[in-house]
């Protein structure tokens, strides 16, 4: 035999049960839940540095230029991010944060390599080097202007009681001990 229900009494039995359901959340939603892992930071302003590589001898973009930027914290390297100059010699980046110091280092072949510290203070930046050649090699051997003196050791303070050498220009050789 079947058993017939009204259908206004199921309605009114699951809506019965919804209504005692939903009274007995509402306390527990109403509660601030305590805070669980870690609280959200966003990350800081950054800056669009832009850097445009040229050639000192003639203001010509060196294209393929390896620019190295190396974001500084309380003076110790952050790591490092390498980019390569466009064929107009720029490069841009927007990740290094406002306030900080940002060292830049730029390396092309045929060019001596350029570094210098930066304080990152606004949101933009632009930034032009000029390259120049490489200086030809350093020999002890040479006589060299003194407003140009390479770093080094000082002759009188370290070798006291020498004095310079230089080589023997006569062609001929020095005495031989058997």
């Amino acid at each position: 035999m079947k058993q017939v229900v009204a259908p206004a009494s199921i309605s009114r039995a699951l809506c019965a049960a919804f209504l005692l359901a939903a009274a007995l959340s509402t306390p527990a939603f109403a509660q601030d839940a305590p805070h669980r892992g870690r609280k959200y930071t966003p990350p800081p302003p950054t800056a669009k540095i832009t850097v445009t590589v040229v050639k000192a001898a003639n203001g010509k973009p060196v294209e393929n230029a390896a620019v190295v930027f190396h974001p500084l914290k309380n003076g110790k390297d952050q790591g490092g991010l390498e980019l390569k100059s466009n064929e107009e010699g720029k490069v841009s980046i927007d990740v290094i944060p406002i306030g900080s110091t940002v060292r830049m280092q730029i390396i092309a072949k045929g060019y001596q390599t350029f570094g210098e510290d930066y304080d990152i203070t606004g949101d933009s930046k632009e930034i032009t080097v000029k390259l120049k050649p490489p200086d030809k090699q350093y020999s002890i051997y040479e006589k060299h202007d003194t407003s140009k003196e390479q770093g080094g050791a000082d002759s009188a303070s370290d070798r006291p009681g020498q004095t310079d050498q230089k080589p023997n220009d006569s062609g001929s050789k020095p005495p031989q001990s058997n």
